[in-house]
């Protein structure tokens, strides 16, 4: 086990390597346009001169915190959605074609409208944030709700249990990846939903970056 997780890890770091020194060779011999594409050492070399001038700490820092919200935010929602769901199979019938709908929305394009909403705040891109996973992360965690081992809650209801005793003992247990892998995908949406709020109102935050260098581009 031990030869295998460093061969996974070695494999890992000579892949990430090996792109890195093809995007420097291939910049540098004209086989794609350093201006647009630029390389590895460009970015670094720009990437050291704001940490010199702590500029993009901050950056970093609004990202971040704005992300982990969203985050947190999202995860404790959609685990409280789907066992209310779970919890009355009724609204569950009658919510999920609208679930679907919602998590079908173009979310670039609520952002905007977010903005108009709400204003130009931090809370906006909090907002924007969660917007983009919170639909679709309520209904993987119903579904993994209602797909747990049926007989354990028979046994449960057997035993002079109630429903209360079902979630905590079974469903939710049984949840547990289901959980923590809808968490590693919702971690990267929270923070492309960010970056977009930021593309749009923001004046710190890596999304505001990216625009202010495009500009700067242009």
């Amino acid at each position: 086990m031990k030869r295998r997780r460093y061969f996974i890890l070695t494999a890992r770091i000579l892949i990430l390597i090996l792109f890195l020194v093809l995007w420097e060779v291939c910049s540098d011999t004209g086989i794609i346009d350093s201006f647009i594409f630029s390389s590895p050492s460009r970015i670094a070399l720009c990437f050291w001169e704001m940490v010199l001038d702590r500029s993009i700490f901050l950056h970093i820092g609004v990202t971040l915190y704005e992300t982990i919200a969203s985050f947190l935010l999202v995860t404790v929602l959609s685990v409280l959605a789907a066992v209310l769901l779970w919890c009355s199979r009724r609204l569950s019938e009658i919510l999920e074609p609208y679930l679907v709908v919602l998590n079908s929305l173009p979310k670039s394009a609520m952002a905007p409208l977010l903005i108009v909403w709400l204003g130009a705040t931090p809370t906006t891109i909090i907002v924007a944030g969660m917007s983009v996973a919170i639909f679709g992360s309520i209904m993987n965690l119903y579904t993994g709700f209602t797909t747990v081992d049926q007989e354990k809650i028979k046994l449960i209801y057997t035993l002079h249990g109630s429903r209360r005793h079902a979630l905590f003992k079974v469903v939710l247990p049984g949840s547990v990846p289901t959980i923590i892998s809808n968490m590693k995908v919702n971690i990267g949406l929270c923070l492309v939903g960010v970056v977009i709020g930021e593309f749009l109102a923001a004046r710190n935050g890596l999304g505001y970056l990216i625009i202010y260098s495009s500009q700067v581009l242009s």
